[in-house]
């Protein structure tokens, strides 16, 4: 694990192999551990992993209070510019999608790919945000363990939660041992995100659209509303995985960024 001083805060991370840099940006309330199986699967000499700790989330310092997806956004560019990076394949999990959606806003230049995995892109509901308001309390008041064991079966769908029992472990782990002030600003901000919807059609890279087939917290439907948006999207459902398939069906969806990367090659081949 490697140590970055960006923005003010220390940011964890792991930074594996060479050549094409892809960056993978966990979900909440997670870290960047998540990402381990495709770290170890997919780095090597023409792959550069870089999987960062989220400000508030595992390794990076916490900030109490309200983090904008904006401000994480801003964070994965101020160590891409540490690591002297200026164009990634980027990709992101749930919140970290959302996180992704944000950096292209910003920083549409410096995506060659785009990965989107069990995410959507509308704006927060009036209901949603007090849902977030409560839960971001909730959290502060009774710590992590209790919705950490509340959302085990949503994060991982419960035939896995049997037949994986180190998967579920691990994901039950990650949640339990998130910092409450971390994951408490995070749930405050993500409330006040914007809508990405109009920013979809304005993507123009290779773009991957992943979901379990048996996520609740964002159904298949968020994702084909998302990959009819982008033009030329590919989008991959993962059956019998719920909200976690890069861990649930980790053969599945490895192949699937193979095929983001494959296309990102193809592209830069032939002058795109």
């Amino acid at each position: 694990m490697s140590r970055a001083s960006v923005n003010g805060i220390t940011v964890g991370y792991d930074d594996r192999g060479r050549g094409e840099p892809l960056v993978l940006v966990h979900g909440h309330p997670f870290d960047r551990s998540m990402w381990a199986p495709q770290v170890a699967a997919l780095a090597g000499p023409d792959l550069r992993v870089i999987a960062p700790d989220l400000r508030g989330y595992g390794e990076s310092t916490v900030v109490p209070g309200k983090t904008p997806l904006e401000t994480f956004a801003r964070d994965i560019a101020a160590l891409l510019d540490h690591l002297g990076l200026e164009e990634v394949v980027i990709g992101g999990l749930s919140m970290g999608g959302q996180i992704v959606m944000e950096f292209c806003r910003l920083f549409p230049r410096r995506v060659r790919g785009l990965l989107l995995a069990d995410t959507f892109a509308q704006a927060e509901t009036a209901e949603g945000r007090k849902l977030r308001a409560a839960q971001a309390d909730r959290l502060l008041r009774e710590g992590m363990r209790p919705y950490a064991e509340e959302v085990l079966t949503k994060m991982v769908a419960p035939h896995n939660v049997e037949a994986l029992p180190d998967v579920a472990a691990h994901v039950l782990r990650m949640m339990s041992s998130a910092p409450s002030e971390g994951a408490a600003a995070a749930l405050r901000g993500r409330a006040e995100r914007p809508d990405y919807s109009g920013l979809l059609s304005e993507i123009t890279v290779p773009a991957l659209i992943v979901v379990g087939g048996d996520d609740e917290f964002t159904p298949v439907a968020d994702a084909e509303f998302m990959s009819t948006r982008i033009p030329g999207a590919t989008l991959t459902v993962v059956d019998g995985a719920a909200h976690m398939p890069n861990l649930e069906r980790q053969v599945e969806f490895d192949s699937a960024l193979r095929g983001l990367l494959a296309a990102v090659a193809r592209t830069a081949a032939h002058g795109g």
